[in-house]
């Protein structure tokens, strides 16, 4: 009897109680040293690695731990250091170089951040110009060592393959690819040459790049770029990673020269596809049957049919079970939800639930179904008993989407000159994104609330008072449009997760989205529906404080949807809806208390588009609607906003444009005006604003960098309809570092404001 083999992709990095994320903020702050850091962030990764051990599975990913993120890692681990960062006299050994990078310093701006594919993780993006790679350290092999060593386990080494990490990269034109690939080659040779030497029989190199839409010229590379790899290290076995979605070119892929290939069986089509062209005899699958992005339980027994179907196609010595991806994208453990109804808790798997699916498939391959029968029926009952409790009722809110209203009630040639005259505005208006700075004491008091240690009423007082001071400091800066500063909030997901119908937030469901930043994505387990109004008061009240028009701060549906935990017993464009039609009733109390310029923030539009342009249309079809349904009850002269951020919208452009909004503001400083060649090559007649300084990093912008970025703008867009703000929300700055910042960023604006006025007048 051959015992099937278990595997795991990657595991969370941040530790039960987010260890990782707070010994990382404490180094940030200097009350703990690197040696402190080290430490901590050692026996967060090990004990990662003891559980994976002790809840069965076979193969353990070594090396996909990060400080920070893998493909900053990937980079430096090659010496790949932006110039900017090369003269402080750092190494690319150095921590302090790698968080420069990943953050910024005063002296030079961070490496720009975006999306990893269709999820809400963000990596750095890789600088490749003038690039002179070396191999650093062997990140690989010194993981697998400390696995060995410390625990015993003989790990499977994680190397982001050199294929998605040139393709994810800048810096380098479409031309130069193959040499580009050529220099650093022989130094992915040498890591899988020291690992072979050191005894590792599996390496994992991933390669999510082959999933997505690889020209047919691109093809001969890879294959030449893996055949010598595999003449390199003849007796090294690689399993060629893939997720998300199934290999584009397969058919010919498929036969690259490596013992294993990963495919995800649960988002794409790889099911039909190895049907259609079968598998080599010559590899073993590595088939991601348990969804890694998702936290509901599998049904095994459906489970099990799927796996039926693939044992026909491959021998069961050749198939190893596995997630569908790395479970860095879902919680770690629902053990410590001690207050969730018990219902939904039985019917959700977070990481080493996972791991503990695969671990009993596995048996079930080796031993027969029926050794693993009482685990199969277990989680059949939990989800039978979820799918038919009073949380799914299968409504439609009571209202027939066919007959609802999607269009606004004027064009938006009318609708901006009523706006122009009920706002009154200024040239190059200024604003921000919505969120302000949440300092430890609006942290602590909301924590004091929760535990029941200050009254509702106390809670809110302090609230206000936060409000009503950073309407005065935004006053004093002189912006133009206000915000109420969101702190009331958690996260701008979460927050509408606790107030809406068929939401469940968790306690401890924490994800990592980019660097030290986590978010616990809400479970939609139920219909949506609307319940009470959600940011009525905030909002009225910080109205109630200035003269100055407040926006109304709302999170979009298709965020909404994209950075939740969706339930997967209807379609998730149903459930969209759903939350659309929530969202419209909360945009017409707003607008019944007199706020008159309503942001609806959608950051997650871009980053739901699938993988496959086949299938874009109708995943924007149905996000444009979806905003629609929200948005377009309200009067001409209500201004609606939106925000996003971090994403290619050349890609998207008809469906921004298709949204409506009035004005859109998106991310742009990272990318220093890159984005703003989309807008080069089309005509947009709305208004916009592309921010204009980095959020996400604690440098306070100089002026001339602002002023560089805002006139390569007014150079293609308008000035009439072009506004100033920063990229992104300003929640996780700090308080002195965000008014410096904004003081500069308005002292621009009137400066520039008046150069233009000037202009006009002399015209």
């Amino acid at each position: 009897m051959t015992q099937v083999t278990s595997s795991n992709i990657g595991y969370p990095r941040i530790g039960e109680q987010r260890e990782w994320k707070k010994a990382l903020e404490k180094y940030w702050n200097g009350s703990l040293s690197q040696q402190e850091l080290l430490a901590t962030t050692k026996e967060v990764r090990l004990n990662g690695l003891r559980k994976q051990k002790e809840l069965g599975i076979d193969l353990i990913p070594v090396g996909d731990f990060s400080l920070y993120d893998h493909v900053l890692d990937t980079a430096l681990m090659f010496g790949i250091v932006p110039e900017r960062f090369q003269n402080n006299g750092l190494s690319a050994s150095s921590l302090d170089t790698y968080f420069a990078i990943a953050r910024g310093t005063k002296e030079a701006y961070a490496s720009e951040m975006t999306k990893w594919f269709n999820t809400n993780y963000h990596y750095i993006v890789p600088e490749f110009d003038h690039a002179k790679p070396i191999l650093v350290e062997n990140r690989p092999l010194t993981f697998y060592r400390e696995a060995k060593e410390e625990l015993g386990i003989e790990g499977k080494p994680v190397i982001l393959g050199p294929i998605s990490f040139l393709k994810l990269g800048k810096g380098y034109k479409e031309t130069e690819f193959t040499s580009l690939l050529e220099k650093f080659l022989p130094l992915y040779i040498q890591i899988l040459k020291e690992l072979e030497s050191d005894g590792v029989e599996w390496v994992q190199i991933d390669e999510p790049i082959l999933v997505t839409e690889l020209s047919g010229e691109e093809i001969p590379i890879i294959k030449q770029t893996y055949q010598t790899i595999a003449e390199a290290v003849p007796s090294l076995k690689l399993v060629l990673q893939t997720y998300f979605e199934s290999i584009h070119h397969y058919e010919e892929l498929i036969h690259l020269p490596v013992a294993g290939f990963g495919l995800d069986f649960v988002h794409g089509d790889a099911l039909e596809v190895i049907r259609q062209f079968g598998f080599p005899q010559d590899k073993v699958l590595f088939a991601g049957i348990i969804d890694g992005r998702n936290v509901w339980r599998k049904d095994l027994e459906q489970t099990w049919g799927i796996l039926e179907i693939i044992q026909q196609i491959v021998e069961q010595d050749r198939i190893i079970i596995q997630p569908s991806c790395s479970l860095l994208h879902v919680p770690i453990t629902k053990e410590l939800e001690h207050t969730l109804d018990p219902i939904i808790k039985a019917g959700l798997s977070f990481a080493d639930e996972k791991l503990k699916e695969i671990a009993i498939l596995a048996d079930g391959l080796t031993f027969g179904k029926t050794k693993i029968s009482k685990e199969v029926n277990e989680s059949t009952e939990a989800i039978q008993r979820l799918n038919q409790s009073n949380y799914r009722r299968k409504s439609e809110n009571g209202v027939d989407l066919q007959e609802v209203q999607a269009e606004r009630q004027s064009p938006f040639s009318q609708r901006i000159l009523e706006q122009q005259e009920a706002l009154q505005l200024p040239l190059l208006p200024t604003t921000t994104i919505g969120s302000l700075p949440q300092t430890a004491e609006v942290r602590k008091q909301r924590l004091r609330w929760r535990k029941g240690d200050l009254s509702t009423q106390e809670y809110e007082q302090f609230i206000n008072k936060e409000i009503k001071k950073w309407i005065e400091i935004q006053e004093e800066i002189g912006l133009d449009v206000l915000v109420h500063g969101e702190f009331e909030r958690t996260d701008m997901v979460e927050y509408f997760g606790e107030k809406l119908n068929g939401f469940q937030v968790t306690k401890y469901g924490w994800v990592q989205s980019y660097g030290s930043r986590c978010v616990k994505p809400p479970l939609i387990f139920g219909d949506v529906s609307f319940d009470h109004p959600m940011t009525v008061k905030e909002s009225v009240y910080a109205q109630s404080l200035t003269d100055k028009h407040v926006k109304g701060m709302l999170t979009g549906p298709v965020t909404i949807l994209n950075w939740s935990f969706v339930r997967d017993d209807i379609s998730e464009f149903d459930v969209l809806n759903q939350i659309a039609i929530a969202l419209r009733k909360e945009i017409e109390e707003l607008e019944a208390n007199n706020i008159t310029i309503i942001q609806v923030d959608e950051p997650a539009l871009r980053e739901g588009l699938p993988l496959k342009r086949i299938n874009w249309e109708a995943y924007l079809n149905h996000a444009v609607h979806a905003f629609k349904l929200a948005t377009t009850t309200v009067k001409n002269s209500t201004q609606i906003h939106t925000h996003m951020c971090y994403s290619s919208f050349g890609d998207i452009y008809d469906a921004i444009n298709r949204l409506d909004a009035d004005v859109i503001s998106i991310e742009t400083s990272r990318s220093h005006g890159e984005l703003i060649s989309t807008f080069e090559e089309n005509t947009y007649n709305k208004e916009i604003g592309l921010g204009v300084y980095d959020i996400h990093s604690p440098r306070v912008p100089a002026k001339e960098e602002l002023k560089e970025n805002i006139y390569r703008a007014l150079a293609t867009i308008p000035v009439k309809q072009f506004w100033i703000n920063p990229d992104c929300g300003l929640k996780t700055r700090k308080e002195e570092e965000t008014i410096a910042a904004l003081k500069v960023m308005v002292e621009v604006a009137q400066e520039i404001r008046e150069e233009q006025l000037q202009t006009v007048k002399n015209n």
